[in-house]
């Protein structure tokens, strides 16, 4: 019993202590907000652009765009027009092979060899076409970020952020901050420029 007393009177003390040091005034460790960066006076200046809308509206990339969505479907016509007469040649080499079509063995393992080569074929140019999609995706894909990122510089060089975020690796940003539309006008005014 007397050892619980003691201990809460030790407990009582040390809790007026913390208190008396936490209100007392003292300014010797406060740290900066987290608004503000150490040895600056002035809060950070953030932005943020929304990319997913600047894609939709930058004319560069609707138009990159555009074309590989044509090259993507001209590649695709490609791979299927082959897809579809090895189909048909390997439908008819089956209707020969039951009728008996065919005046030797020695013939029919012959075309059976071929429509072999033609299938390998097609699936090698499956291959080739998703490799060069993707390069070319890639390619694009570059290029219109490095498009962004070459802007931002010169933008920011007149507005002086401190940080230009990507929203899509933020949880909230509050619209005010949100540069996405005066963004895309200048690059759309700059692509322009530069298309004339």
């Amino acid at each position: 019993m007397k050892n619980s007393t003691i201990i809460n009177i030790v407990l009582a003390v040390a809790v007026a202590g913390l208190y008396i040091i936490h209100f007392s005034g003292s300014n010797k460790d406060k740290s900066t907000p987290p608004s503000k960066a150490k040895g600056t006076s002035s809060a950070l200046s953030i932005a943020y652009v929304k990319m997913d809308s600047m894609l939709f509206t930058y004319e560069l990339a609707k138009k990159l765009n555009t074309e590989f969505a044509e090259k993507k479907e001209t590649f695709r016509k490609e791979y299927t027009d082959k897809r579809i007469k090895f189909e048909r040649d390997a439908a008819a080499f089956q209707e020969k092979v039951q009728r008996g079509g065919f005046l030797t063995e020695e013939r029919a393992k012959q075309e059976q060899e071929r429509l072999v080569g033609v299938q390998q074929e097609i699936q090698k140019l499956d291959y080739e076409l998703t490799q060069k999609l993707s390069e070319m995706q890639g390619q694009i894909n570059q290029q219109i970020v490095d498009s962004i990122s070459s802007y931002l510089k010169s933008y920011n060089e007149i507005k002086k952020y401190d940080f230009i975020l990507n929203s899509t690796n933020m949880l909230e940003g509050s619209p005010q901050f949100n540069i996405t539309r005066e963004v895309t006008q200048g690059l759309n005014e700059r692509y322009r420029s530069f298309s004339k």
